[in-house]
């Protein structure tokens, strides 16, 4: 190495540049001082220095952050639909016609033709109901056509002997016998009309099952019919007061004296 290079203070290349560099450079930044212009978009830009720990930050800081709160939308309530108004109600259909109750029908045929013939007057009413044939006829002939039923049409079965209470009426009850074929698979009622307190004759030499039957229009509705084997009581005791299934037979009423005398109690209600 040469002794030039090992001085202690070299010389810089801008040292060593010539002066009238230096001069050119001089006099360019005097008239840029004296002529500015607009400066340079080039130019970098100082980032702010981050703010020490345990310092409060600045209001410039602060700035952005409320200006972002007056940016947020202010805190609305949930618009809640409203409620769908319901539909409007069908008119409602009107209710079907009820069907028409079956009426009592004139009953025609060769039956009631050789009746009528026979006992004129006799035979008050032919007429069927329901499907259900009926024959009103005087209590006096009731017996001699019951049994022509049986021999002559084969209504061998005695299904039922009822009875009717109208206390209004002047003829107050109607029997009711109802009949049956096995051989026409037919059912036929024959009714009959008496007074209170008026005898009917028993069929029970024509059907042995109207026995019982009998015995309970005589218990229930006080009817006696002649000529019957034993005619008592059935479903009441023997020595009890009135009929119940008449209809002036009050539903509370009871044979207050049998009650105490049998059970001991004044009252069986």
């Amino acid at each position: 190495m040469s002794e030039e290079t090992k001085e202690p203070n070299p010389v810089s290349v801008e040292n060593s540049a010539p002066a009238s560099s230096s001069s050119a450079i001089v006099a360019a930044a005097e008239a840029k001082a004296a002529n500015p212009g607009p400066p340079s978009d080039s130019r970098p830009i100082e980032a702010a220095a981050p703010p020490l720990t345990g310092e409060k930050p600045a209001a410039a800081a602060k700035a952005p952050v409320a200006a972002e709160k007056s940016a947020a939308p202010a805190a609305t309530k949930p618009v809640v639909p409203a409620a769908a108004k319901p539909a409007a109600a069908e008119p409602a259909k009107p209710a079907p016609p009820k069907p028409e109750a079956p009426k009592p029908e004139p009953w025609n045929c060769d039956l009631v033709c050789s009746l009528k013939a026979q006992y004129g007057s006799g035979i008050r009413e032919a007429s069927t109901y329901a499907r259900q044939n009926c024959l009103v006829v005087d209590n006096s002939i009731a017996l001699e056509i019951l049994l022509r039923l049986r021999d002559d049409e084969t209504f061998n079965y005695c299904v039922d002997i009822t009875a009717v209470h109208y206390p209004k009426r002047e003829v107050q009850f109607d029997i009711v016998y109802i009949l049956y074929s096995f051989h026409k698979n037919e059912r036929l009622r024959i009714k009959t009309q008496v007074r209170d307190g008026e005898h009917v004759r028993s069929v029970v030499a024509i059907w042995s099952t109207a026995d019982w039957l009998e015995r309970e229009v005589f218990d229930m509705f006080g009817i006696v019919f002649d000529e019957h084997p034993e005619l008592k009581r059935i479903l009441m005791p023997d020595d009890w007061q009135g009929h119940p299934l008449r209809k002036d037979y009050a539903i509370l009423q009871q044979d207050a004296e049998w009650v105490q005398n049998n059970i001991g109690i004044e009252s069986a209600q």
